[in-house]
Parts: C-alpha cells; sequence; structure tokens
C-alpha cells in the first residue's frame, strides 16, 4: 500500500492508543492507594500515669517512658505498659524505675494500652492515614487487611458486573459509566467519618476502579489487530507503572489521607470529564459486529479508517461486515453462562484463571521475605513497582517471539522453583540470596499473572467476558500444578481474537516450541499459523465479489 494510502487513519489510531493508555494512569493512583492508606507506622504506648506508684507519677520525658513502656531489642513495645505492684519503700528520684534499686517498685506483668500510641510519621510520606485515624494496631490490627481484603472484594464484584455491562451495552458505555461513579464513591471515602463507613465506601470505590480498569482493557485489546497487541498492552502496563511511582510523590505533596484521597479523586474527575468525547475511547466494531449491530459498526469503522486500513484486523471486520448484511440480523447479545456449555474454551478460562491466582496469591510470600531487608515503606515499595517494570518488559520481548505458552511455562517454573527454595532453605541461606531470590519470585510472578489475563483475553471470546508458612506451601503446589496445567492450552500469538464461542472452541494445542520450516516448505499447502482456529472463507466471499466486480467487469491490474 502507498505511504498516502495510510494518513487517513493515522491520526484516529494515534488518539485511540493515547485513549487507551492514559487513563491507566489514573487508575493505577486508585489502585496504589490502598498501600498509602494502610501502611503501619512504628510505634509504641502512651504512658499512663495511673498505672505508676504513686512516687513515679511526678516523673517526665525519658524517664517516665523508661518507667512505663517495655523495652525490647527493636525499641519500645508497641503494644504493652508495665503493670506495678506496691512495694516498700519507693524511691522518688528521678532515676526510679524497672530495676532502679531494690526498694523501688517493681513491675509485675504488663497489659494493654490504655491512652492511645504514638506513632513514629509520616508514614508513607503522610501525617496521618487510616491506621492512625481509628487506631488500627495491636488488637485492632486485622481491621488493616479486612480493609485491603475489602478493596480486592471490590475489584472483583466490580470486574463481574462491569463484564455483564460491557457485553449487554457495550466497551465505551461501561468504562464512561465506572469513572462517573467513581468520583462520588471516592469523595464519600475521604468523607468517612468512622472506619465501617470506611470499609463500605472502598468496596465500593475499588468496584468502580475495576469496571474502569476492565471495559478499557478489553476495548484496547479489541481495537489491535494481532501484530501489535503485545506491544500495545505492553505500553499500557508502563503507563500503569508510572501511575504507581507518581503516588509517593503525590502523597508527600498532600500530606493527609483525606487530602490524598481527595486528589485521586480529582484526577478519576479529570479523565472522566476528558473521556467523554468518543474520539479519544470509541465502540469497539468487534463488539458491535459479535452483537450484531450492523449500521454502528460502519459508522465505527469509517471513523477509525479502516476502510484506508491495510491490517489483517480490518480486513477481516470489513469481510464478517459485508457477510452479515445479507441478511438482516437483529441485536444478539451474549451471557457468560454460555460458557458452561463449552469444553476447550472451559478448559482455558479455567487453567488461565488458576495461574493468574497463584501468580498474585505467591506475590506475598516473597513480599514477606523483603520486609526484614526493606523495612522502610518506600524502598519495598519501588523494589515491587520496579520488578513489575521489568516483568512488563520480559514478557514484551519473550512472548512476541516465543509465544505466550513457552513464557508463561517458564515464569510459572521460575516462580515455583523460588518459592521452593526459599520454602526449604531461608534459614540456611545468606541474606543477599534471600532477597535475590524474592525478588526474582516476585518479578516471575508478576509476569505469570500479567500475561495470564492476556493470554485469557486473546483465547477466551471477549463478547463474554480474581498461617503463613502454610500459606507459602499451598501456593508452592499450586504453582507446580500451573506448569502442568499450562502443558494443556493453546497458542494464541498472531492469532485473531475469537469472536464467537464457536471460534474459541476450535482451538488447539500445538507443540510447545515451533519447529523450523523446512527449506521445501509450501506455504499454500501449509500454514505458519496452524495453531490458529480455522477461519469461515465463507465470510469472505462477499467482500471478494464487491472488490472484483461482476463478471465481465474490468479487473484493476
Amino acid at each position: 500500500m502507498p505511504g498516502g494510502a495510510a494518513m487517513p487513519g493515522g491520526r484516529p489510531r494515534g488518539r485511540r492508543a493515547a485513549g487507551g493508555w492514559v487513563p491507566c494512569a489514573a487508575l493505577a493512583l486508585g489502585w496504589a492507594l490502598a498501600a498509602a492508606l494502610g501502611a503501619p507506622p512504628p510505634h509504641r504506648c502512651r504512658p499512663d500515669a495511673a498505672l505508676l506508684p504513686p512516687p513515679l507519677r511526678r516523673l517526665a520525658g525519658a524517664a517516665l517512658l523508661r518507667a512505663a513502656v517495655p523495652r525490647l531489642r527493636g525499641g519500645w513495645s508497641p503494644c504493652q505498659l508495665y503493670r506495678y505492684r506496691p512495694g516498700p519503700g519507693t524511691g522518688t528520684g528521678p532515676g526510679t524505675g524497672p530495676g532502679s534499686g531494690s526498694g523501688a517498685a517493681r513491675p509485675n506483668g504488663t497489659g494493654p494500652c490504655t491512652r492511645g500510641w504514638h506513632y513514629a510519621l509520616p508514614a508513607a510520606g503522610l501525617r496521618s492515614n487510616l491506621v492512625t485515624q481509628w487506631d488500627l494496631v495491636c488488637a485492632s490490627r486485622w481491621k488493616v487487611p479486612l480493609e485491603q481484603t475489602t478493596h480486592l472484594l471490590g475489584w472483583t464484584l466490580g470486574s463481574v458486573a462491569a463484564g455483564l455491562a460491557c457485553d449487554r451495552l457495550g466497551r465505551r458505555p461501561a468504562f464512561v459509566a465506572s469513572l462517573v461513579l467513581a468520583v462520588p464513591l471516592g469523595l464519600s471515602v475521604a468523607l468517612a467519618v468512622d472506619y465501617v463507613m470506611a470499609l463500605v465506601t472502598r468496596l465500593l470505590f475499588g468496584a468502580a476502579l475495576a469496571g474502569a480498569f476492565l471495559s478499557l482493557y478489553v476495548a484496547r485489546l479489541e481495537l489491535c489487530d494481532p501484530p501489535h497487541r503485545l506491544a500495545v498492552t505492553t505500553v499500557a502496563g508502563f503507563f500503569w507503572i508510572a501511575g504507581e511511582l507518581l503516588l509517593p510523590a503525590l502523597a508527600l505533596l498532600c500530606r493527609e489521607w483525606r487530602v490524598l484521597q481527595g486528589a485521586v479523586t480529582l484526577v478519576l474527575a479529570l479523565l472522566a470529564a476528558c473521556w467523554w468525547c468518543p474520539a479519544l475511547l470509541p465502540e469497539s466494531p468487534r463488539w458491535l459486529l459479535a452483537t450484531r449491530q450492523l449500521e454502528r459498526a460502519r459508522r465505527a469503522l469509517a471513523e477509525s479508517g479502516g476502510a484506508d486500513d491495510g491490517s489483517c484486523g480490518q480486513r477481516s471486520l470489513l469481510a464478517e461486515l459485508e457477510a452479515l448484511s445479507e441478511g438482516s440480523p437483529q441485536p444478539r447479545y451474549h451471557a457468560v453462562c454460555e460458557i458452561f456449555g463449552t469444553r476447550v474454551i472451559w478448559k482455558n478460562g479455567g487453567i488461565l484463571g488458576f495461574t493468574a491466582f497463584i501468580g498474585a496469591g505467591i506475590r506475598h510470600c516473597f513480599t514477606r521475605n523483603l520486609a526484614p531487608h526493606l523495612p522502610q515503606f518506600f524502598y519495598s515499595y519501588f523494589v515491587l513497582v520496579g520488578t513489575e517494570a521489568v516483568a512488563c518488559a520480559f514478557v514484551c520481548l519473550t512472548a512476541e517471539r516465543f509465544g505466550r505458552r513457552a513464557v508463561l511455562l517458564l515464569c510459572t517454573v521460575l516462580t515455583g522453583i523460588s518459592s521452593l527454595l526459599l520454602l526449604a532453605l531461608t534459614q540456611y541461606l545468606l541474606d543477599l540470596i534471600v532477597l535475590t531470590l524474592s525478588v526474582v519470585g516476585i518479578t516471575a510472578s508478576h509476569a505469570v499473572a500479567m500475561l495470564s489475563i492476556f493470554f485469557a483475553s486473546e483465547v477466551l471470546p471477549t463478547v463474554v467476558s480474581r498461617g503463613f508458612f502454610l500459606h507459602h506451601v499451598v501456593f508452592a503446589s499450586f504453582a507446580i500444578l500451573a506448569v502442568l496445567s499450562i502443558m494443556l492450552l493453546p497458542e494464541s500469538q498472531g492469532c485473531s481474537l475469537p469472536q464467537s464461542l464457536q471460534d474459541g472452541e476450535g482451538q488447539r494445542r500445538p507443540p510447545l516450541f515451533r519447529r523450523p520450516p523446512r527449506e521445501d516448505h509450501l506455504p499454500l499447502l501449509a500454514s505458519q499459523r496452524a495453531a490458529c482456529p480455522p477461519r469461515d472463507y465463507s465470510r469472505l466471499a462477499a467482500s471478494t465479489k464487491r472488490v472484483l466486480g461482476p463478471p465481465g467487469a474490468p479487473r484493476a491490474t
């Protein structure tokens, strides 16, 4: 195709690419917000003079602290105060306290804090967060993981609801509606008056963010042709990482958790206002064709420059549009329950869901090993974000060259080996080796989770749209099972997205590593994309007739 022929579609393609990338940074801010809001700062009990013997109640400063708070190897006790028994000859000097003399009052035990806690702030760049706001420490420390789990539950529920909305209403309406809902919910989190209100609003806020993420992810994939699908997704991943890197700077600027929550909500509001324009994120022509909304599909292809685009994906959409235009089809919507009547799609979805679960879950085991070596919040946070960047780059460089299945298998093997070594040999290894294995495990597990989700989007129809030792043992065992399960998957590299259940059921499992073609390879008799499901070439007949014209008409040379 001449260079000038591709120009009309160049600007719309660039605008669509930016429209699918930039929102990832804003959504990443909302996702990473949980790390800053729930970061527990170092703390200790505030001394309570009422618990001290009368002679010790006049103490102040460091002397009062020594008399009231037990001293541990790592510092002051975070959750205990001394309890005293009355004794004869109690001293009154400034050095009076535990162990100051035989006649001094001595503690006979410890008890919980009675006057609150003193926090070493700022934590994660903030002078206050959910932990300090409602004293989520000691006996109430279980409320921090409960809040984080509730936020993740919101993402799960939001993904399910957004999947139904995407299939019924379209990708763009689901994305915009999720952003619009995220704004008042984000403000409700910032204005929460107690822990229960914060818990509920964080649940709903996570659901809205998940809806925006899922609808954007599916729309971005459906607007790409197979050769550029992985690259576009990887660039979106780097925008996500950029958003995560912006969070510490924003926290240092805002200083208070309510202001930080409001700032992130303001970013989402600006995103909703700008992305209201259809030019930045048009409706997916694939979804319009799958639901047989032909007039809207024609307009979407025309607006995206589909008529002048020489890509295989656009030609396929045009051919299918011509084939469907021969009749008068009514709009047809799909339901997720249709997947339960399939065999291959159900198997692929189960395997990839299992590997994504392993990749995301086992990361917590590796993160726990980082805590003794990287006690500061920013150190561990930047290491985690850095491993995400390395995983994105690794997947981008290898999955297009060696295939999705082989790279997913390699990353799962690395995850399992790192986990087993740390599980069995942590007490015998040097700290540097433990740290290295943890970083390798985090990187590999992130690659497993990211590639599993991307792989699932390529092999599943997008019209039907996630005690510590025991925890580690379970996930290490699951990682080995995941290695065996990946061998049952097909290869999706270079294949078109399946647009129906029949396309998904037609996928076959190829050899793990492709054999180089022999010298006598005949391209007309065999195809390098044999693993892709066969296309219905009857759909191309109408497009071919339209291009060639009626019989006897002069043909272009």
